[in-house]
């Protein structure tokens, strides 16, 4: 039989975890993961400067032993740069717990994995700051078909977002401007779509967090190359640069900011 028992070094992190709660500031990223298994969820927070962990702070819905290990790995990262972060693993964690149960193995690797989230949304964030944005606007070229929707289902500005209701909307990834804007806009309608040619969106980890609480749905690694339609916009042609695949999809609206 597994072993079940807790070191008392774990339940003093589970009765008095260490860094709880939350940061804010451009300098703070934050990483979110969670096991579908055990339905734990948790978040960590880290504060960076000069590529060092400065402060780290977590929230987590789970066991004792999810807490626990959010707890301890707080206090090995802090101090720490990203890059002596990045590589602590769950063994680690466990180590420095003195142990845990087999069957709880799990929440370690939990609480690394969302470290590790977290100094990749930094780093994506950053890389934002310094540039990520600008290439994009520099490759938005005119779609074909732009020009003739203008107005009629192809929209360079938002006009107030209770406009969208109900509308099956796409927006061209133009970085965080964007991503605000699918947030707010999902608020009136259930089919909101953003298009991205990256692998990832170049925006702030907060922002990043909302989106995926959000209906919107990312298309990664897509670019839209036509629109199409009579009158109004009625469909889209989109290239799936991964699979080097098209195929269309039915809309009414398409934001480019």
């Amino acid at each position: 039989m597994k072993s079940t028992q807790y070191s008392e070094k774990v339940l003093d992190h589970f009765r008095k975890p260490r860094n709880v709660g939350t940061l804010e500031g451009e300098d703070v990223a934050v990483g979110r993961v969670g096991n579908p298994v055990c339905g734990d969820i948790m978040e960590i927070y880290i504060r960076v400067k000069d590529d060092k962990i400065l402060d780290m702070k977590f929230k987590t819905f789970g066991c004792g032993s999810a807490i626990a290990t959010a707890s301890m790995i707080t206090e090995l990262a802090m101090g720490k740069t990203l890059e002596q972060a990045m590589n602590i693993t769950r063994n680690d964690v466990a180590n420095e717990l003195n142990g845990l149960p087999p069957v709880k193995m799990h929440c370690s690797n939990l609480a690394a994995d969302a470290l590790k989230d977290a100094i990749k949304n930094y780093k994506s964030m950053k890389k934002n700051e310094t540039g990520v944005t600008q290439k994009i606007e520099q490759g938005i070229k005119k779609l074909i078909g732009e020009d003739n929707f203008l107005d009629k289902g192809v929209f360079y500005k938002i006009d107030g977002y209770p406009s969208f209701k109900d509308k099956r909307t796409i927006i061209v990834d133009n970085g965080d401007k964007t991503a605000e804007a699918a947030i707010e806009i999902s608020k009136y309608t259930p089919r909101v779509v953003l298009v991205t040619q990256l692998k990832d969106l170049p925006v702030k980890s907060d922002l990043k967090i909302k989106l995926n609480k959000t209906d919107v749905k990312v298309l990664y690694e897509s670019k839209i190359i036509e629109i199409k339609g009579f009158n109004t916009v009625e469909k889209v042609s989109i290239h799936d640069l991964n699979e080097d695949e098209k195929y269309e999809l039915f809309v009414d609206a398409i934001l480019i900011l």
